[in-house]
């Protein structure tokens, strides 16, 4: 097995005088959960699309799972396109195993594999059923299972969350866990944080065609310092000179930046000048504070609205 399942270097991709992906260096390691995250529109379904073969780059080099000809390992890959689309009048287990007929599956293995899918996962009843007749949600389950059913090495999920409610989105984190646990890469792009920083290992983040960052999610975070909320009992006195110079009052609490030095200097000087503590709290920044720090506010607010537009949807 290569170190890194997915690679791709220098890649460029134009349509006409637009360029969707800009010079994008990435490796994906193998049996990783690996995010690329962005808004719509920053490059990701065409990121995706060149690193699997789908489209060739204008320029760079690209590795699939060790092959520099991504569509020779087509069989070994697992690949949910955003675009959804199954033939509503075929039957859910006939779906899945079709699909993996086009992976190489046998179709009568596929339609045993579909159905035990369906049974693990609470949906026995929906087996049998016509895909017009599920909700759109069990529909986009079916099209999942169609996309694990031959047992690929690599799965690549182009926003798999997007129309789904918390149910589903939940069974699907579940879905990818329960894949990783199995050895299996997992790539998928999504536009909204909290999937990411609840599933990832590692991330992309891209806008404007362009990785601004890749790297653990735990490094991500670590670019901003913790910060810390303390309540004293006492408003003024000689501990103030203590706090920090980017200390602000709000809602009746301090807040600033954990120092350099750490937060017992500060501890010290509020105990020995009687200052009150009432509580105090250390917060380690989250992803979505990385990703503004690291991709802009602009950016983060157009995400933000396109996950309020979904939810409402």
């Amino acid at each position: 097995m290569p170190v890194f399942a997915v690679e791709g270097h220098g890649l460029v991709k134009t349509f006409g005088s637009f360029r969707a992906v800009d010079g994008v260096d990435i490796a994906v390691p193998t049996g990783a959960i690996y995010g690329i995250l962005g808004p719509n529109g920053a490059g990701k379904t065409t990121l995706l699309r060149t690193l699997l073969g789908i489209v060739d780059p204008d320029a760079g080099e690209r590795r699939l799972l060790g092959a520099s000809q991504p569509l020779r390992m087509a069989r070994q890959v697992g690949y949910l396109p955003e675009e959804r689309g199954l033939y509503p009048s075929m039957k859910a287990y006939e779906a899945i195993a079709f699909m993996g007929a086009l992976r190489g599956l046998p179709l009568a293995e596929g339609r045993r594999r579909a159905k035990a899918l369906l049974e693990d996962h609470g949906m026995g009843a929906a087996i049998a059923k016509p895909i017009r007749q599920l909700s759109k949600g069990m529909a986009q389950t079916v099209q999942l299972f169609g996309t694990i059913v031959h047992e690929p090495r690599l799965i690549v999920l182009d926003e798999p969350f997007s129309g789904l409610d918390a149910i589903n989105q939940e069974k699907l984190e579940a879905l990818i866990r329960e894949q990783a646990r199995r050895g299996v890469t997992i790539l998928f792009s999504t536009h909204v944080i909290a999937h990411a920083e609840r599933l990832c290992e590692r991330v992309a983040i891209i806008a404007g065609g362009r990785i601004r960052f890749d790297g653990t999610v735990s490094a991500a975070r670590d670019r901003l310092q913790p910060q810390v909320r303390l309540r004293t009992r006492a408003t003024d006195g000689a501990w103030r000179r203590a706090l920090p110079p980017d200390t602000m009052a709000q809602e009746g609490a301090w807040h600033f930046a954990l120092p350099a030095e750490g937060i017992e200097p500060l501890l010290r000087a509020l105990i020995d000048d009687r200052a009150g503590i009432e509580s105090l709290s250390i917060e380690r920044p989250g992803l979505h504070d990385a990703f503004v720090a690291i991709a802009g506010e602009a950016v983060a607010r157009q995400m933000r609205e396109e996950a309020g537009k979904e939810a409402r949807a």
